[in-house]
């Protein structure tokens, strides 16, 4: 049974939706994993990306349709517990809390290692300096966070044009776009890295609660934010393995930056740290304000400590849930490198949204508004791509998954016996 804590404001309309599910996505992803891809794909890396995408599509369409008809905080752990049962829910809930919680950390980490790019203890504090700031101007409210995003990701996006213009008017070697040999399950593999540079598209699904007209705003602002960028990371793909070559790439932790030196721009490195470290803000600021909300809704159904459910009385956000994640990111911050944050996020947001298109299957002819054809790509694509992961990163997501099972079935049988 739901707790009784209060809804929520709607205050969003469509282009507020999309400027948060615009910074969401274009953020540190976009200037860090296309070496990591280039390294499993090489010059295939493109075609990763365009899976990536196709896939996120088939997510975004499944979260838009269910959304409207489950207008509340919480996606797609609300969806899976309507739709599925209380398990499927709690699954997909727990895999976007603890897949957002290390994407929250490699954001810190990212706009940490732009901005300051010193000793490793310097990066870390200033990534934790970037936690606190951003959740305090979450807290007072989601119109300011709506309109911190909006300005971030504008300066994200100009960013990113003027690279790719460094690029064109450098020394670029086109010839380079499909210089090097790659394999079926290197190129899954860096699809399944790549997602990591997507994943918030549906994050306007996780702020329902607080959408005005969700049936209208919701199926509209999520494919026009995904829509977006993907045209926008297509061009950048290409503008990168021109500029450096996806051997080049393969060997950068820095892929932007690398790309724009190697075609004779250098005069752009400036504006990809700032625009890397922009970007990162942008994600890390959604971010913070999506997984508060799921944890709230958790909180809400006993899923989580009752204390999380708590929403501020003057500002109407989940205060308690987002001190919380907050509290967590900045240990993660302290503790872990972007490396393992990047993998074990893709596991835990990929199982979330195969539940998503589960979900979506299930819903009757008056629902929906895609075929269930999309669904059933999305959620073979979701599953493919978690097995092609580095096993690492699938070895510890599915270790947590596990506690977390774990500590339910314990809860639930302690609550049976009161």
């Amino acid at each position: 049974m739901s707790s009784a804590s209060p809804p929520l404001a709607r205050r969003l309309g469509t282009t507020d939706a999309v400027v948060i599910g615009l910074s969401s996505m274009i953020g540190a992803g976009v200037f860090s994993a296309f070496g990591p891809a280039a390294r499993a794909a090489g010059s295939g890396l493109l075609i990763g990306l365009a899976i990536a995408g196709g896939v996120a599509y088939c997510n975004a369409v499944a979260s838009a349709q269910l959304a409207v008809q489950y207008p509340t905080s919480g996606g797609t752990y609300v969806y899976g517990r309507e739709r599925l049962g209380d398990w499927w829910g709690f699954l997909a809930g727990w895999g976007f809390v603890i897949g957002k919680t290390a994407s929250c950390a490699a954001m810190a980490l990212t706009f940490a290692s732009y901005a300051a790019g010193g000793s490793i203890w310097v990066d870390r504090l200033v990534g934790v300096a970037a936690v606190v700031a951003l959740t305090a101007a979450n807290y007072r409210g989601i119109s300011r966070t709506v309109e911190l995003a909006r300005v971030l990701v504008a300066v994200s996006i100009l960013a990113l044009v003027v690279v790719v213009l460094a690029i064109a008017t450098g020394s670029p070697d086109h010839s380079a776009i499909g210089g090097s040999s790659f394999t079926a399950y290197g190129v899954l593999q860096a699809a399944g890295l790549l997602f990591f540079a997507f994943a918030g598209y549906a994050r306007v699904a996780t702020l329902g609660e607080e959408v005005r007209d969700p049936a209208r705003t919701i199926p509209r602002a999520i494919p026009i934010a995904l829509g977006i960028t993907l045209v926008l990371y297509l061009v950048v793909g290409i503008a990168v393995l021109a500029g450096a070559g996806a051997d080049l790439l393969a060997l950068s932790s820095r892929p932007l930056a690398t790309a724009v030196r190697a075609a004779d721009a250098a005069w752009a490195l400036p504006v990809v740290r700032i625009g890397a470290a922009v970007a990162s803000l942008g994600s890390l600021l959604a971010l913070i304000a999506g997984v508060g909300r799921t944890t709230l809704a958790m909180a809400r159904n006993a899923d989580l400590p009752r204390w999380l459910a708590s929403v501020h009385p003057r500002y109407q956000v989940p205060d308690h849930a987002e001190l919380a994640v907050s509290a967590a990111v900045v240990i993660l911050v302290l503790t872990t490198d972007l490396r393992n944050a990047i993998g074990f996020s893709s596991f835990g947001v990929l199982l979330y949204y195969a539940i998503a298109n589960a979900s979506a299957y299930t819903q009757p002819g008056p629902q929906r508004r895609w075929p269930r054809a999309l669904n059933v790509i999305g959620l073979v694509g979701c599953l493919v791509l978690v097995v092609t992961l580095p096993w690492s990163a699938v070895v510890a997501g599915a270790a947590v998954l596990a506690v977390g099972v774990a500590g339910r079935w314990v809860a639930l049988r302690s609550r049976a016996h009161d």
